[in-house]
């Protein structure tokens, strides 16, 4: 009886109160820095040219604001869709033999049976260590038929090879050299995406019996799935971005390039060379907005699990 009755006193008690916990900033502040800069850098541009994009500087009356009329002239113009056209057929073509590449290398660096893997990795990475202007440059070099390689390659064997920077073929000889720049980078992604597979289960299905083919199939693409969903991405806002290459060529091959042969291009003449801010501000916008849409569909449909 000495001891029930104290014990049931505590129960009879009410519990006290909890405090309540104080929100920490602590985070915040640790990541203030950064949301500063990316503000400044990133959301504020953006801001600007949605603004710019909504206004047209005019003879009289100054800078008017007009609403959408920008966009709906920009969509209505056959310059634009011919630009956009142009970088569409890059990317169906350029992206899938890159990342095919890539992934080729990728997967015979993994499956160990390639002599001096690390010496050629380094060799495939290297072409990405050079900036894209000096690519256009080497290559554009390469390309000519009166002082490069192809113009050396018709005086020694007297043969006339076409012109890569002629019209035909301007835009292949791009894809040549943004392939040659990114199949390093892709690769890399692909290579560690492959280094994280437990071993254990290319183990377990030699066991079974399954071929370097089948594991490949069943285990390795499955697996960096992911992974190759994201150089897709990567991919494909490069494409939609497509400036250093084509604008280093122009002076190269004035009659293939334009200053409008990309929209990038377009828009950078638009506004450096026409001032016309205001319709290159709508440019930007539009070719970011398509650019976002299809990387989130790619993303979507990349990501789906299959039920």
């Amino acid at each position: 009886m000495t001891h029930s009755a104290p014990a049931a006193i505590r129960e009879a008690a009410p519990a006290p109160p909890r405090r309540r916990a104080r929100r920490s900033w602590t985070g915040w502040g640790f990541l203030a820095p950064f949301m500063a800069v990316f503000a400044l850098v990133f959301l504020a541009p953006i801001a600007y040219s949605i603004y710019l994009s909504l206004f047209r500087n005019q003879l009289v009356g100054g800078n008017a604001f007009v609403g959408i009329e920008n966009y709906q002239r920009t969509l209505a113009d056959p310059v634009f869709w011919s630009a956009l056209s142009r970088v569409a057929i890059f990317l169906a073509i350029q992206v899938p033999i890159m990342l095919g590449i890539s992934l080729f290398v990728a997967l015979a660096i993994d499956s160990g049976r390639l002599y001096g893997r690390n010496a050629f990795r380094i060799t495939i990475f290297m072409p990405y260590a050079v900036p894209a202007v000096v690519a256009a440059l080497m290559w554009g070099f390469m390309y000519g038929t009166r002082f490069g390689l192809i113009g050396n390659i018709n005086e020694a064997f007297g043969v006339s090879v076409p012109n890569p920077l002629s019209p035909d073929f301007v835009l292949g000889a791009i894809g040549n050299i943004v392939t040659w720049e990114f199949v390093g980078y892709n690769m890399l992604i692909f290579y560690s995406a492959l280094r994280v597979i437990p071993r254990t289960l290319y183990e377990a299905a030699e066991i079974d019996g399954a071929g370097q083919w089948r594991i490949i199939q069943a285990i390795k693409l499955p697996a960096i799935r992911g992974a190759l969903v994201i150089a897709t991405i990567f991919s494909i806002i490069g494409s939609f971005q497509l400036f250093n290459e084509p604008q280093i060529l122009q002076s190269l091959a004035p009659n293939a390039i334009t200053t409008n042969f990309t929209p990038n291009m377009l828009a950078y003449s638009l506004s450096f060379s026409g001032q016309q801010y205001n319709a290159s501000a709508t440019v930007a916008i539009i070719m970011g907005v398509i650019t976002m849409v299809i990387a989130y569909a790619v993303q979507l449909r990349g990501m789906r699990k299959e039920v």
